[in-house]
């Protein structure tokens, strides 16, 4: 049965999408404003989610990517004042499966509805195709809606662009891509065209013929022709010069190119997937970039969330790209300790995922032999940074913190500390490790006890974001 939620202040419009779900056969609740409807989505799953723009405690449009990443990852329509095309206009860019207008007839209502469920039904069966993603790493609500456009992309043969900031994976999702077509047998063809000189793009795009210009002593085949049979990805795909976006418009279209120096044309079946860091929409407006172009490229695109928007994923890439680094300096696999995956969960990484890979080939080599990373093996900026984020300052403090400074917090009996001893004593950090974990499940369950269950309200007294406290609940395998 699909479950879809109302949040709208007026009670009204709730009743009447309420009672319109639940004629269908659907179940349906409701909330009065955007605060409840948040804490409801973080612990319900919604496939639908009815908006209201305008709500007491903030913009719905504001909420759009929060709701739209929160459990069950729900489609949203939007609830627009009437003859508003701005807030219509907004919904769909930033998300929204449609929008309705106040005012709006029960057929209306019921069609959007309806058709916003078989849609996402449909969907549903390509999201759940199993994708091979061998350096993809996370399972982030973030990258959740990449995989589904990737799930998508991976059965056709149109173009492709990926956009987000630089380092966050573009070339991995392109290789993804890849991996799972009707291409994987064919060669994945990379040119970065923010590296080669105007005048040689030409050139490494259509290939030149010997003799062609001073210099071309042999013949030489461009990425196209490499690409023939296969996928031929552009990063960063903003660079390319105006005359050579004209050209290669052509090749697009009709698959055929001619080589630098040639009389006669030659044909290439490569399918396309381009990435950039750059705003290519604004780059059509001011005539940098050919607007025929964007739009024969954005035939299928996804964004690639910045790793700040998906910290839950940095465990799992922090293991993966630590065995992966090891393995190619020859080191003997090294463990994370807690301490260091907290430092690395509260550094907001702006260089995105490179930064972090960057950052723990740097860690391995101050390692040196130790079997363990510890914070300590971090760089100092890093630590730094990460350490002013977790510590907030004392005017900051709920007065929940500061009853626990002093009557709430009992020292640790030294009998559950001299059950921690092993037979063999244990090496000291190794013993520091594991009173950690005690002390800091012990804290978390009277945490929650505390907060009622209530996560908002445990993130609050304790100063944890969300996403960290739900990773340690999960690391103490602590519920509410």
């Amino acid at each position: 049965m699909f479950r879809i939620l109302i949040i709208d202040d007026d009670p009204n419009i709730s009743d009447i999408i309420s009672q319109l779900a639940e004629d269908s056969g659907y179940a349906a609740s409701t909330a009065s404003n955007l605060t409840d409807g948040l804490m409801v989505l973080q612990s319900e799953s919604f496939d639908l989610v009815f908006l209201d723009v305008r709500l007491p405690d903030g913009s719905g449009l504001d909420a759009l990517p929060r709701i739209r990443s929160s459990k069950g990852q729900p489609d949203v329509i939007i609830i627009t004042g009437a003859g508003d095309p701005d807030g219509a206009e907004l919904a769909i860019q930033n998300g929204a499966w449609d929008y309705i207008e106040k005012g709006s007839s029960l057929k209306q209502i019921t069609f959007s509805m309806e058709r916003a469920l078989r849609f996402r039904e449909r969907n549903k069966e390509w999201s759940e195709r199993i994708i091979k993603r061998k350096s993809l790493i996370g399972d982030s609500p973030a990258l959740h809606s990449v995989l589904e456009n990737l799930s998508v992309a991976a059965t056709g043969d149109a173009s492709v662009l990926i956009t987000g900031e630089t380092g966050t994976g573009k070339e991995v999702v392109a290789r993804t891509v890849h991996e799972n077509s009707n291409r994987v047998e064919g060669p994945f063809v990379v040119l970065d065209c923010a590296s080669i000189p105007e005048n040689l793009v030409e050139g490494e795009l259509f290939g030149h013929i010997k003799g062609s210009f001073t210099g071309a002593t042999t013949s030489q085949k461009g990425v196209i022709e490499q690409a023939d049979g296969g996928t031929l990805f552009l990063d960063e795909v903003g660079e390319l010069p105006l005359p050579t976006q004209s050209a290669f418009l052509r090749v697009l279209q009709e698959k055929r190119y001619r080589p630098i120096g040639s009389t006669s044309e030659k044909t290439s079946n490569f399918r396309l997937v381009a990435a950039t860091n750059r705003n290519l929409e604004k780059m059509c407006e001011d005539g940098t970039f050919r607007t025929d172009l964007y739009y024969r490229l954005k035939s299928c695109s996804m964004e690639i969330p910045p790793l700040r928007n998906r910290l839950e994923d940095v465990p799992a890439l922090a293991e993966f790209h630590t065995a992966r680094l090891c393995a190619k300096y020859s080191t003997s696999t090294k463990t994370l300790s807690n301490e260091l995956i907290t430092i690395l969960m509260h550094y907001e990484w702006p260089g995105n995922v490179r930064e972090l890979v960057q950052t723990l080939e740097r860690t391995i080599m101050r390692a040196k032999g130790e079997p363990t990373l510890y914070p300590e093996h971090l760089p100092v900026d890093i630590r730094a940074r990460a350490a002013g984020k977790m510590l907030r300052p004392a005017e900051q403090k709920t007065p929940f913190q500061e009853k626990n400074d002093s009557s709430m917090l009992e020292p640790v009996p030294a009998d559950v500390i001299s059950s921690l001893f092993s037979d063999e004593f244990p090496a000291f950090k190794a013993f520091r490790t594991t009173c950690i974990a005690q002390i800091e499940k012990v804290y978390l369950e009277n945490l929650i006890r505390q907060a009622n269950g209530s996560i908002k309200e445990a993130c609050k007294l304790s100063g944890l974001s969300r996403t960290r406290l739900y990773v340690l609940m999960k690391e103490h395998d602590i519920s509410k």
